[in-house]
């Protein structure tokens, strides 16, 4: 675990005799990101015995995802920042002092003993493995274990997560739920005796939601210590037996979860509570179509299935008949769906339902095998997908799969010029920036800003070129309070001005409350929600 520099014996905690020994624990004093005018953390003091749930709760921008990375070793002190304080795990105690004679860890072997799951769950999986079966055995193969074990080992996981069924499935085609199932599955797989989890709920649909809290139990029975990061007080929660609560990079609160939850001022305000599916709905102003009967989006009878690419690896390579595609299974069946100018709809469903695969035909990125798709009128069978981007916004699940350029300012403003002119582009972008909160953080780089504010970021790539469709795939996922709001104001406001919005989502209280219908894929296909 460690090269280098000092290290006190074990058992050095500092703790009362008669408290159990804790598997891991920090205290920091400082840590400061080496490009950094001010530190990110201070006096932050955190301790995880055996078998404990604690819940570092915090808003957006409040060091919680730093904290996290620090004690699963994927922020090691010294390669990315100066750390003056602690880290302790299984009674070593590493000190540091921002010094060229700090400990030097080693990141692979702190992660057996401290899994992690980051708030993006792709960045956790090794890429090269062609199967979930063989992404889950990854970490096992690395230590060497019997093969009957391995196997019985990946079953077990993969039933827990309810990913029996996609064990030969590539994790490049898992939806956005199915992946975090994955990630987690791949952190806790090999026993460690911390499992650290970041946002872990997510994306997740409420079978996934239930099979974590069921996993986080049983992982407390057999003394694993559990960690939750988390700017959502969701139900489970309320069953940790500590909450640590973050504000500016320093902890404001600690203690009971009940005691905490009762006590004014004690969480911020940002913290988000989940709307309960049965909350009344927020008043919205009637869609209304600018041109009546014709809408800004018509999907007629479409139906889509991938085509099964070859088999990868050697487990399927059976036969040159094998490698040949085969007949497509569909994925959507028979999918009628008009919305309307200045109309909200929400599409919700199970993880894997299909929903991002159905938002992908609204722009062209995917195509129909059957059926058609009308934006503003005009079938867009054949049109460049480039073309129908200009009436088509999408926002993609990650946000990092349209974030590329060095300011978010430029993020914003690329390709607008071209579009509506220079004078007309730089107004949009700052009116954008202004819409999501970052006019402040114009000049700051996209990567280095929280995972709320890129997805914010996203959003207002996609609000600048002012779509004819806003087509909004999980907009909810890591934001706190204060993101929800500003989302739910731009999302109004893009409606009220004429745009057609569609979201998918997983929080089905948001959708009541923001949406003017709700529909369900089931099955591939939509049912009233």
């Amino acid at each position: 675990m460690v090269t280098g520099g000092p290290q006190n014996g074990a058992g050095n905690t500092g703790n009362d005799s008669n408290a159990p020994v804790p598997v891991l624990a920090a205290g920091i004093r400082q840590f400061t990101f080496h490009d950094a005018h001010a530190p990110a953390l201070r006096e932050v003091a955190v301790s995880f015995p055996p078998g404990s749930f604690t819940a570092i709760l915090g808003a957006s921008g409040s060091g919680k995802s730093t904290v996290g990375r620090l004690l699963a070793g994927w922020l090691p002190p010294g390669a990315h920042g100066a750390l003056s304080g602690f880290l302790e795990l299984s009674g070593t105690r590493l000190e540091f002092d921002g010094g060229p004679g700090d400990p030097r860890i080693n990141p692979a072997e702190w992660g057996r003993h401290v899994g992690f799951v980051p708030q993006d769950p792709a960045t956790v999986l090794s890429t090269v493995r062609a199967t979930v079966a063989e992404e889950l055995a990854f970490g096992l193969e690395n230590t060497g274990i019997d093969r009957g074990a391995m196997v019985a080992a990946v079953e077990h996981t993969a039933a827990l997560l309810g990913l029996r069924s996609k064990l030969d499935q590539d994790p490049a085609h898992l939806s956005g739920g199915q992946l975090r199932r994955l990630a987690i599955g791949c952190a806790m797989i090999v026993g460690p005796p911390v499992l650290v989890m970041d946002e872990p709920f997510a994306s997740l649909d409420a079978a996934g939601a239930a099979e974590l809290a069921a996993l986080v139990r049983d992982l407390q029975d057999r003394g694993t210590a559990v960690v939750i990061l988390s700017q959502t007080i969701d139900p489970l929660l309320r069953e940790a037996g500590t909450w640590v609560v973050l504000s500016e990079g320093t902890v404001t609160a600690s203690g009971p979860p009940a005691g905490l939850a009762n006590s004014p001022g004690a969480l911020p305000a940002s913290i988000r509570h989940p709307v309960p599916m049965q909350a009344a709905a927020r008043a919205l102003p009637q869609a209304a179509g600018t041109e009546p009967g014709r809408p800004a989006l018509q999907l007629r009878n479409v139906s889509f299935g991938y085509p099964e690419a070859p088999a990868r690896g050697r487990r399927k390579r059976k036969s040159a008949q094998a490698c040949e595609p085969k007949h497509p299974a569909l994925v959507l069946r028979d999918i009628d769906l008009a919305v309307n100018p200045g109309e909200i709809v929400a599409v919700t469903g199970r993880n894997g339902a299909g929903k991002s695969t159905l938002l992908r035909h609204f722009n062209g990125l995917l195509r129909p095998t059957s059926g058609s798709v009308a934006v503003g009128g005009t079938d867009i069978a054949g049109a460049p997908v480039g073309r129908t981007a200009a009436s088509v916004g999408l926002l993609f699940q990650q946000p990092r799969d349209q974030l590329f350029e060095r300011t978010v300012l430029r993020e914003v403003s690329f390709g607008l010029d071209r579009l509506v002119g220079p004078a007309t582009a730089r107004n949009r972008a700052a009116a954008a920036l202004r819409a999501v909160g970052l006019a402040d953080a114009a000049h700051d780089h996209p990567a280095e800003l929280p995972a709320s504010a890129q997805r914010l970021l996203a959003l207002a790539t996609v609000l600048a070129r002012k779509p004819a469709v806003l087509a909004l795939d999980e907009p909810t996922v890591a934001l706190d309070g204060d993101g929800l709001d500003l989302l739910d104001a731009a999302v109004r406001s893009a409606a009220a001005e004429g745009a057609a919005v569609v979201l998918v989502t997983h929080d089905l209280g948001y959708a009541r409350s923001a949406a003017h219908r709700s529909v369900a894929l089931d099955g591939g296909r939509l049912v009233p929600a």
